[in-house]
């Protein structure tokens, strides 16, 4: 677990800027963007939105999210500067936006979540998650976000910043829903070029994450973007979001994003592999990196009866999580198709 945030911050080992977005405070922030004329919202802890006085279709909403899991913190860095920056100058801001920091409340003690993973309750059936404290959270969250997007333009976009737990072939890669149109679609992969974005993984089905139920419910160009590892509040190398920073500052002022940093590769989901009981066991060790390829007819996984095993003639385990609970997704096999 990592070291209590409270505790730098009360030290003084966080700057102020990220020391508030990480307690879901946009006091500050909010009074500039009002001050400049904007119409400003705080709808609940840790979300704020900023929009044009005057409705416009034509302005793109874009909605970013961080810390959806608490110990995820590079993003929250991140935004946190560039964000501050941006409110010293607030009408440079192009676009209506909305900023949600997820899980406040296991941010604040370190943590990955209180009862549950966050970013599986996105969707309408959670079963014995229903009663947990991310259930309540992820309602509060869906309320606001149905706000945000209603009367929004069709340019609306969702770029849920995540950290991973393991190392990976691709250290910054990216989750789509296969359900976002086409020419969407393809802004969304182009901004995540630009963001040096190295993989780009299409999902053909909910697993409950926030992006995809954006995606699904509002029509919004939503991705999972995973920034490199898990680290600790304060302590992040920030020189490896440079690009992801630069990308999102460009996209939030309107200006046209420079040449892409690389020509993702595009996979396909082959399977997502789910726990079905307490008998579940994967075949890859807790060492194993994001897109380490499996040969034909190995077995990914078993669980009980259930056998997964490797279908195509090369596939490439990611998240590979055996401790997930009971139903849920514990990894996800790819393929190469771009």
């Amino acid at each position: 677990m990592n070291a209590d945030p409270r505790s730098a911050a009360e030290s003084g080992a966080l700057p102020e800027a990220v020391r508030l977005l990480a307690g879901g405070d946009f006091s500050t922030v909010a009074q500039r963007f009002t001050e400049a004329g904007f119409a400003v919202g705080l709808p609940a802890a840790g979300i704020l939105t900023v929009k044009a006085a005057v409705a416009d279709a034509a302005r793109p909403a874009v909605l970013v999210s961080v810390g959806v899991h608490g110990d995820e913190t590079g993003p929250i860095e991140m935004v946190a500067w560039l964000i501050e920056a941006l409110s010293h100058t607030p009408r440079a801001l192009a676009v209506d936006l909305m900023l949600c920091v997820g899980s406040i409340d296991a941010i604040a003690v370190g943590k990955r979540f209180i009862d549950a993973d966050l970013n599986r309750m996105f969707r309408s059936e959670r079963g014995a998650l229903a009663g947990t404290f991310e259930a309540a959270r992820a309602d509060t969250i869906i309320a606001a976000t149905v706000d945000f997007f209603a009367g929004a333009g069709p340019a609306r976009w969702h770029l849920d910043l995540h950290t991973a737990i393991r190392p990976s072939h691709y250290p910054m890669f990216a989750i789509v829903p296969e359900l976002i149109a086409e020419e969407r679609r393809k802004a969304l992969i182009d901004w995540l070029g630009q963001a040096a974005i190295g993989a780009v993984i299409m999902n053909p089905k909910s697993v409950g994450t926030y992006s995809y139920y954006s995606s699904e419910h509002h029509g919004a160009a939503g991705t999972t973007v995973e920034l490199g590892r898990v680290g600790t509040l304060g302590q992040n190398d920030l020189s490896q979001f440079a690009d992801a920073s630069q990308a999102l500052d460009q996209l939030l002022r309107g200006q046209a994003g420079a040449a892409a940093k690389v020509a993702p590769h595009v996979f396909a989901t082959a399977r997502q592999v789910i726990k079905l009981s307490d008998a579940f066991s994967m075949s890859v060790g807790r060492d194993t990196w994001n897109f380490t390829p499996m040969k034909k007819g190995e077995v990914i996984a078993t669980d009980g009866d259930t056998v997964y095993t490797v279908e195509h003639d090369e596939e490439l385990v990611v998240f590979p999580n055996p401790d997930v609970r009971v139903g849920l997704r514990a990894g996800l096999m790819v393929t190469r198709i771009g």
